[in-house]
């Protein structure tokens, strides 16, 4: 079997339970974190060099997205039968 067809196989899904915490843990730290940095960016919460900042707004866009998507990764059920 080719490499490439092993990892595509098994993208989008967290089998073992010690992977699937480090993925929740990552993914709840990605989403807070890019909350806190786009609430900074809107000047929603003051008291930083953030706030005001559009650019810190966008980069909390992204981490907060790349969060919900491993957080949906990891809570995602395996189809039965693998």
């Amino acid at each position: 079997m080719h490499r490439t067809s092993v990892h595509c196989r098994y993208v989008g899904r967290v089998k073992r339970r010690g992977d699937r915490i480090v993925v929740i843990v990552a993914g709840v730290i990605l989403l807070l974190v890019g909350i806190v940095f786009g609430g900074q960016g809107l000047g929603l919460i003051p008291g930083s060099f953030m706030t005001g900042d559009r650019t810190w707004f966008y980069i909390g866009l992204v981490m907060a997205f790349v969060g919900l998507v491993l957080l949906l990764i990891a809570f995602r059920r395996p189809k039965s039968g693998s």
